[in-house]
């Protein structure tokens, strides 16, 4: 029965299922029974046909007449079971133009040869190459000088990624230094796509515990599209269930299941657009989108700053980690994925809700109320501000061309909030927008309501408690690109060319146009808030938007800049909508610093 017993569990059995029994007696004594035993494992199924003989005995009760074969035919004393795997090629990231963003690639593989070196400059050598490297003097020595290194021994010391140019120049200059090529997962784009792709890290002890299948060198997806797509990229292993004697030799084969390598998958995101925007906030704390605005493919997700993924897979210092984690930039946070107050970004969605819902026209001319105004005295202390007073009526047109936060305000107020709170869950507010990136949902409120006319009103300018995912942002404003329609958002390439809406017709063609125009006068104007942006040969539309955002009361405020522009010439092949969110503008000249950065996005792509 141990054998038995062994025999399955080394199989990995999960079931097994007995059919087509037979029993043909064979004398007074005997009877055969011959039976089909079907069997799952961990690496797949078999079916097996065998035998056993029941043996009446005087009590003239039947006992299983027990030998080896019982266990599996052809099984005998001292056999075990080897289990030999046919790894799965981990699938590829590749971008809408087949371009690799994470794959099998090569690293380089550092070392030295001590028959190459200069026996005269070998400790200045090893300096360096520890400086290089940021590995002690002392453990290269002692790598060195193992016993099984002979002068033609290469020395693996460490590998680095091959982007690393700089570095792998500065190494060969060292006598002694041998690279060598090293497949791996690699990731060209490196920090440029860190927060799309994700990175790897081998299995370690919880995943092997928690998957069987797993193997010290499964790679798993720790975050990104690594993670969101771990089960499609990793495929399935290969597996040949053998069944050996007691001096290695197979004696049968029991199972043995083809490979199946990951699936390749090709995203929506353009690595040279991708890579221009990264370039242009680099040395910034930001978040920004490109998005076609007719179909919802997302041309770049852009997180600043960011790290390597490289790292992750080749494996990094202590210092290195620390370095890392500790940076109060959070370069591991990926900010397209939150959200946050849009600020003054925000009144073109609250004059469209405003112009389809009837509560006002594009004509309608409010009273001017200065820079300060509060509804009654039942506001106590607190009033709405905004920052400059203009000649032109107070119409929406001019509230948008100087970003006028009092009619914004008064036109949420005049929505109200039960009406409000249904057009925002309309365009996707408290709702999870469904792309393979775990993004978070915009926001009305802590509540997912107005709870007060204050809110309110705070909320018709981009402040109270409204906040943005800018993927689904990208979307909002794809609306005034794209005719009154909200499309979806998706990363990967779509095998078909339907078109899905988070809502069609969100708003009709003629608010629409309303809307479009006077984003393109925010432009335009000389007076427009976002007239620094204006590009010659190019129609573009936009807002700007500054939210400050604070914890507590005796927090300092700091500012988020936001520039949002899409492409106003529907001839244009260049159908793109631009989200952009910057950390911290308030010494920087506010969302005039983020408008800056989009004019270089649309004059660079």
């Amino acid at each position: 029965m141990k054998a038995y017993n062994n025999f399955f569990e080394e199989i990995e059995c999960e079931a097994i299922k007995t059919a087509n029994i037979n029993l043909q007696k064979q004398d007074a004594y005997n009877t055969k029974v011959t039976y089909t035993n079907s069997v799952r494992t961990l690496y797949g199924e078999f079916d097996y046909e065998n035998s056993l003989n029941l043996k009446k005995l005087d009590d003239k009760k039947y006992y299983i007449d027990w030998n080896y074969n019982a266990v599996y035919p052809n099984y005998d004393a001292g056999y075990s079971v080897k289990i030999n795997t046919d790894e799965a090629k981990r699938g590829s990231l590749i971008d809408r133009n087949g371009i690799l963003l994470a794959g099998s690639g090569y690293i380089a593989s550092v070392g030295l040869v001590s028959g190459w070196m200069n026996s005269d400059t070998k400790e200045q050598d090893i300096k360096k190459v520890s400086e290089l490297l940021g590995i002690s003097a002392e453990t290269i020595n002692k790598k060195m000088s193992a016993s099984y290194v002979k002068s033609d021994t290469f020395v693996e010391l460490d590998t680095i990624s091959k982007q690393e140019l700089q570095l792998l120049s500065n190494l060969r200059e060292i006598e002694g230094i041998k690279i060598n090529d090293v497949e791996s997962r690699v990731y060209p784009l490196g920090e440029k796509a860190a927060h799309i792709t994700g990175y790897v890290q081998k299995a370690n002890s919880d995943d092997l515990k928690e998957n069987k299948k797993y193997d010290e060198n499964t790679l798993i997806g720790r975050t990104g599209l690594e993670l969101a797509y771990n089960e499609r990229l990793r495929g399935e292993n290969g597996y040949e269930v053998l069944l050996i004697d007691e001096n290695g030799n197979t004696k049968s084969t029991v199972l043995k299941t083809e490979k199946i390598d990951g699936e390749n998958i090709k995203l929506t995101i353009d690595a040279n657009i991708q890579s221009t925007v990264y370039d242009i906030y680099s040395e910034d704390n930001s978040a920004t989108v490109v998005m076609y605005p007719g179909t919802g493919e997302i041309i770049a997700l852009v997180s600043t700053p960011s790290y390597d993924p490289n790292k992750f897979v080749i494996g990094m210092t202590t210092q290195e980690w620390n370095d890392l984690n500790n940076n109060p930039n959070n370069p591991m946070y990926t900010r397209f994925l939150k959200r946050y107050a849009p600020g003054s970004s925000f009144k073109p969605v609250i004059g469209a809700i405003a112009l389809e819902t009837g509560t006002i026209n594009s004509y309608d001319e409010y009273e001017k109320s200065g820079t300060s105004w509060q509804k009654d005295s039942s506001w106590g202390s607190y009033y709405i501000t905004t920052l400059k007073e203009y000649d032109e009526p107070a119409t929406l047109l001019n509230a948008l061309i100087y970003s006028d936060n009092i009619f914004f305000a008064k036109t949420a107020l005049k929505i109200g909030a039960e009406k409000l709170e249904k057009e925002l869950r309309e365009l996707g507010f408290e709702k999870d927008l469904e792309i393979d990136l775990e993004a978070k949902n915009s926001q009305i409120s802590n509540d997912g309501k107005f709870t007060s006319e204050i809110q309110l009103a705070d909320s018709g300018y981009g402040q109270g408690q409204i906040l943005l995912n800018p993927i689904h942002y990208a979307a909002i404003y794809g609306i005034f690109a794209n005719n009154g329609n909200m499309v979806k958002p998706y990363i990967e390439m779509a095998q078909d060319t339907e078109t899905t809406f988070i809502k069609e017709h969100a708003f009709s063609k003629q608010v629409t146009d309303v809307i479009k125009n006077a984003l393109i006068q925010t432009i335009e104007n000389p007076e427009g808030t976002a007239h620094s942006a204006k590009i010659e040969g190019l129609k573009l539309a936009g807002k700007t938007g500054t939210a400050e955002t604070k914890s507590t009361k005796e927090e300092i405020a700091k500012e988020l800049g936001w520039f949002n522009a899409f492409i106003a010439d529907e001839n244009s092949d260049k159908q793109y909508v631009v989200i952009s969110m910057v950390e911290d503008v308030e010494n920087k000249g506010g969302s005039q610093y983020v408008v800056n950065k989009v004019k270089k996005i649309f004059e660079n792509i």
